[in-house]
């Protein structure tokens, strides 16, 4: 099998890794409080509150869920933000299609991957601080911008390489030839 194919092969396997990603990170944005019921129950805190855990990540969990439980009693519009938010990755996750098709012709898509996973970092700790989440739980979400960089950036690099492979360059004897008819 020749390098070529070999790239591409790979560049989509990654391709679908990162719209699975994106799909699932998506879908997780919808039930909220049915995942924190279920982190509650791992965490063998399902049945208290925030009051009756002193620290760590139970209690942190515990306190998301009771708002989010008190903020869609009294303002279940709320969570339109969140639906939105998993629009947003099922919308992004649809782009990458165009990278699964022609990912020469369409490698702007890693690029954007790129910065996107990039731009995680900042916003997670400029708007983190300023929302008052844990340091923790910051650091948990640039996990999904440093470990999704990777198969973007290799895509990018494999789709560079394709790209030079299949341009090829025509035998200096055919060239003289073919330039004068």
């Amino acid at each position: 099998m020749n390098r070529e194919i070999i790239l591409r092969r790979r560049i989509k396997f990654l391709t679908w890794f990162f719209i699975f990603g994106l799909v699932i990170s998506g879908a997780t944005a919808i039930p909220l409080e049915w995942e924190l019921d279920i982190l509650a129950k791992i965490l063998g805190v399902g049945g208290q509150t925030s009051s009756q855990v002193n620290s760590g990540l139970a209690h942190w969990i515990l306190r998301v869920r009771e708002a989010l439980r008190d903020n869609g009693a009294r303002y279940p519009f709320m969570a339109y933000g969140t639906d939105w938010l998993a629009f947003g990755h099922f919308a992004i996750a649809v782009a990458f299609v165009g990278a699964l098709k022609d990912p020469i012709r369409n490698k702007w898509l890693f690029n954007f991957g790129m910065i996107a996973c990039v731009m995680i970092i900042p916003y997670a700790f400029i708007m983190g601080a300023v929302r008052g989440i844990p340091v923790y739980w910051r650091l948990i979400d640039c996990s999904f911008g440093v470990i999704g960089i990777v198969p973007v950036w290799y895509c990018l690099r494999a789709a560079n390489e394709v790209e030079k492979l299949s341009q090829v360059q025509p035998v200096p004897a055919l060239k003289y030839f073919t330039d004068r008819v």
